[in-house]
């Protein structure tokens, strides 16, 4: 390990081979950092929280802080990052409350520049790419592959589906479906990805599959529920299109249209 001699690190974290800690960082009681992870000068993790493996966190980063919700009580709860993630200057991300998934997850492989916010209780795939200055709410869950541009803000409680791009400067109070485009104040949808879908390897019949489900539920005149029944119908099975149509099914929100 490489630690610096102006770092702070209280003896109840744990640190494995290959850490390195820069100037005047802090890490607090409760806290696992995994192999070859690099800590900037003048971070905080502050307790209860978990890194994984080969991370990269910049200077004046803040996790593990205790979440901003008048309904905590100080509950132990925790926040855990997977492994090879790229956190960047002055991200803050919580630690969870005791309700729903009672921790705040974020996968492996992520890039969240710089001031991104990631609140409490909020869960993140794989993949996933944060611009600088994306704000969470609390409780909100991203899937895999999404990318969220540069000073959008997301209500709490919202989804965000896999493969989805949102657009800089966007307000997003609705679920966003995986696979779309999804941009402005209040956020509407503008199509598929289909950029992103061809640059990831999807099939021409998984991608032609998609628009026609695109199609019918949003371009058509039908109830949601009838074109829901009207792609099961019509459009080819694939899993691109259960993934679909099982996302705005579970939608409590309510989808973005």
């Amino acid at each position: 390990m490489n630690i610096h001699s102006t770092a702070v690190i209280s003896p109840d974290a744990t640190l494995a081979e290959g850490v390195e800690v820069g100037p005047y960082s802090i890490i607090g009681p409760d806290c696992r950092i995994g192999k070859n992870t690099s800590i900037g000068p003048h971070v905080v993790i502050e307790s209860h929280t978990d890194i994984g493996e080969g991370c990269r966190i910049s200077q004046f980063a803040s996790l593990g802080g205790a979440p901003q919700d008048l309904k905590y009580r100080g509950e132990e709860t925790r926040v855990v990052i997977g492994n090879h993630n790229t956190i960047r200057e002055f991200v803050t991300i919580h630690r969870a409350t005791a309700a729903d998934i009672g921790v705040t997850v974020i996968g492996n492989h992520n890039l969240l520049m710089a001031y991104c916010h990631v609140a409490h209780n909020c869960k993140l795939g794989d993949h996933i790419v944060m611009a600088n200055a994306a704000n969470l709410g609390g409780h909100v869950h991203v899937e895999d592959f999404a990318i969220i541009s540069g000073l959008s803000g997301i209500h709490q409680f919202t989804r965000i589906g896999a493969h989805c791009i949102i657009g800089g400067a966007s307000a997003v109070t609705k679920d966003i479906p995986p696979f779309v485009i999804a941009s402005g104040n209040f956020a509407k949808l503008f199509g598929l990805n289909l950029i992103g879908l061809k640059r990831r390897g999807f099939s021409a019949e998984a991608i032609q599959a998609l628009r026609a489900a695109y199609r019918i539920v949003f371009r058509s005149s039908l109830l949601l529920s009838a074109a829901i029944k009207k792609v099961e119908q019509e459009v080819e099975d694939l899993p691109e299109i259960r993934k679909f149509i099982d996302f705005i099914r579970k939608s409590e929100r309510g989808i973005c249209r």
